[in-house]
């Protein structure tokens, strides 16, 4: 498990070894504090609107999987704000003996590990349910993630939370990631999700920390709307 210190050293170590990693230190991606205020209060805002609003559908989706699967949450440790792991809240949206089903199908199949290893993501996910299809389709497996938000461990909008394993992978576009807390939605999630390349979803959540602003957090919320409805790049 990898803790802030190794994370941190490991990405600053990369970092040295980049003709362009000087662009992308983690100071040049501190939001002023009047800024990151205004970010929390919207965080804050919208997470209580979100649960409001979406809170019956919440309560029949956590009833249907709980009557079918037993435990309707998923909890898995994500990398969050400075390198901190915090845990992320999803509805369950795969078979309960999901990590033998991805090791078996891994195994049996060169191409399935080929892309896992590319993308962190399987094109035919043998560990997702049919009603977890739906709910990753329709995004609604990430509603629990506005207790995130207003916990403080994600934001609205922000970079794609990744997991441990991820990190290297960042390079000297690790710092960006810490400079700001991950989000439910992103620059990723409006670029067409799944369609997007590793790399491309790299290079977006260093944008974003770069650009970020309460303008256009508002953008990317409103855009969001129009990608959860038309479900391109959703898998």
């Amino acid at each position: 498990m990898h803790d802030a210190r190794d994370i941190n050293s490991c990405a600053a170590s990369e970092s040295r070894t980049g003709a362009s990693a000087s662009l992308f230190q983690f100071g040049d991606y501190r939001f002023a504090r009047a800024g990151r205020d205004w970010k929390r209060i919207v965080d804050v805002s919208g997470a209580l609107f979100g649960l409001v609003f979406f809170g019956p559908i919440m309560l029949i989706v956590y009833s249907l999987i709980l009557v079918t699967q037993g435990s309707p949450l998923f909890v898995h440790l994500r990398v969050g704000q400075h390198g901190r792991l915090f845990r992320c809240y999803k509805f369950r949206s795969m078979r309960r003996d999901s990590e033998a089903a991805i090791e078996r199908h891994l195994a049996q199949d060169p191409a399935a590990r080929e892309e896992w290893e590319r993308a962190y993501k399987l094109t035919n996910d043998p560990r997702i349910t049919p009603f977890g299809a739906f709910l990753r389709k329709t995004s609604l497996d990430e509603l629990p993630q506005l207790f995130n938000v207003l916990k403080g461990d994600m934001s609205l909008v922000g970079p794609r939370p990744i997991v441990p394993e991820e990190v290297e992978r960042y390079s000297y576009f690790i710092d960006a990631y810490y400079s700001c807390r991950p989000g439910i939605t992103g620059l990723w999630q409006i670029s067409g999700r799944n369609l997007v390349d590793y790399d491309r979803r790299v290079q977006l959540d260093a944008d974003y920390a770069r650009k970020q602003s309460i303008q256009l957090d508002i953008s990317i919320l409103v855009r969001t709307v129009w990608a959860v409805l038309s479900r391109r790049g959703a898998l």
